[in-house]
């Protein structure tokens, strides 16, 4: 892989996002990290922005510093659980916000200046998209993000520039331990172990490559059986 292509990650400072980034550096990426806290890698082709991606004002700050990008990763997310009779509006906005406003200021931002037949943008999604007891609000925010990635593919795909999201199960991160879910633990897929981090960034290197070019619009799900 030409040693020259860059990606935009965010969510690099933990879980799935810090996974990704350090599988596209062993692939030869340069890589533009973006989260609020400093990831704990240290590689010579990371690059780290600090950004707030709940606030606008700071992603756009932090997008006007980078350099044009090969492609876009959006790995941030978070999680609010309830059932019904116990919704709050302020996890479902603030879910909103990262899952589909953060993702479409991204995308806005990055999309006109990928290259023609080799851009690639990845959005990180979930399984719950589906629909789940008690993640409703969740599950309705990544299922927003798939219909962005569907209308963006058709959008790109005359320019050889694809979108799709990778919809992991539920996967051994910190959020699998966010003290927010408490009372809605997470179920074990069939597989009989969560989804390692690792599994979802072989996937999203996979879908950054050109052997990947044809595959475009696609939610792949990483799940270990659990939406069988």
């Amino acid at each position: 892989m030409n040693m020259e292509r860059r990606a935009l990650v965010t969510g690099v400072s933990s879980g799935i996002g810090a996974a990704i980034a350090e599988r596209l550096l062993q692939d030869g990426w340069l890589v533009e990290g973006m989260s609020r806290s400093a990831p704990a890698i240290d590689h010579p082709n990371l690059r780290f922005t600090p950004a707030d991606l709940m606030a606008p004002d700071s992603v756009a700050k932090a997008l006007a510093g980078l350099p044009p990008v090969d492609a876009l990763v959006h790995a941030a997310g978070v999680m609010r659980v309830g059932r019904l009779g116990e919704l709050a509006g302020d996890d479902a906005r603030a879910m909103w916000r990262l899952h589909v406003e953060a993702t479409t200021q991204l995308v806005e931002h990055v999309a006109a200046h990928l290259p023609d037949g080799g851009g690639r943008i990845v959005l990180i999604g979930s399984r719950t998209a589906q629909g789940a007891a008690g993640r409703s609000q969740y599950a309705a925010t990544k299922a927003a993000m798939v219909g962005l990635a569907r209308s963006w593919a058709l959008e790109l795909a005359p320019r050889g520039v694809t979108v799709n999201v990778v919809a992991p199960g539920a996967t051994d991160t910190p959020m699998l331990k966010d003290p927010n879910r408490t009372g809605l633990p997470p179920k074990l897929p069939p597989i009989g172990r969560f989804i390692k981090p690792e599994e979802v960034a072989a996937l999203t290197a996979f879908l950054l490559s050109d052997a990947a070019a044809a595959i475009t619009g696609q939610q792949i799900l990483v799940c270990g059986g659990a939406s069988l």
